[in-house]
Order: C-alpha cells, then sequence, then structure tokens
C-alpha cells in the first residue's frame, strides 16, 4: 500500500509555525492577508499581506541558533530573484497593480525581527 500523505519533516512543521507566528505579527501591526503559501513556476512567496493600498510580499526565514548570519543573512540574491519572479507573476492579474514592497520577517531562536522594504525591486 502507498503512502498518500508524505510525512512532513522537523525542518518543515518549524517553517510552518514560523509563518504562523510572522502572520500573527504581522496581523496585530494591522495588515490584511491576502494569500498564503503563493507558487508559481519561478518560486514562492511565504505569505502576501495588504497595508493600506499597498501589497506587501513577505518572505518569513526562521532560525533555531543565529550562526552563519541569522535568518535575514539566509536570503541569497537566487533566493530575492525567484521572489521577485513570483511577485511578477502574482501581479499579472492586476490591470493597474497596486503599489507594493517586499518585507521580511527572521526569526532567529525566539526573536522576531520584521524588516519593511527589505529586498529591492
Amino acid at each position: 500500500m502507498f503512502q498518500l500523505f508524505k510525512r512532513r519533516t522537523e525542518k518543515q512543521i518549524s517553517g510552518q509555525l514560523g509563518e504562523e507566528q510572522a502572520l500573527r505579527h504581522l496581523q496585530r501591526h494591522g495588515l490584511k492577508l491576502r494569500e498564503r503559501n503563493f507558487r508559481c513556476k519561478g518560486g514562492e512567496i511565504d505569505l502576501i499581506m495588504e497595508e493600506g493600498d499597498t501589497l506587501v510580499f513577505v518572505e518569513v526565514r526562521k532560525r533555531a541558533q543565529a550562526q552563519y548570519g541569522g535568518a535575514a543573512a539566509s536570503i541569497t540574491p537566487a533566493k530575492q530573484r525567484r521572489l521577485l519572479i513570483a511577485a511578477q507573476f502574482y501581479l499579472r492579474r492586476y490591470k493597474m497593480p497596486p503599489a507594493c514592497r517586499f518585507d521580511v520577517v527572521a526569526i532567529d531562536a525566539a526573536e522576531l525581527t520584521w524588516l519593511k522594504n527589505a529586498i529591492e525591486s
């Protein structure tokens, strides 16, 4: 008998918990969830939020330890390119795309840091 559902790894579970923590933090600061885990051929966006008239693409990074530069430093130029590609794909649904920005929520151990405009488009 084959398995219908793959078991999630500890890393996947930890990542999902980090996304939940980031989402709650952003909602407490007035942002509204538009979409979660948007995937396309070019990449993935963890959270797509609204803050007023601005669309906010959010990358969530979680690290148990801050070694190797921590969570925020783990966003490589290649990852940034994939985020931009995914955002461009998402924005195709609009005739007149709204203003947008790219934020990062970095979680190192128990410390959450919200970096607005962290990625240049």
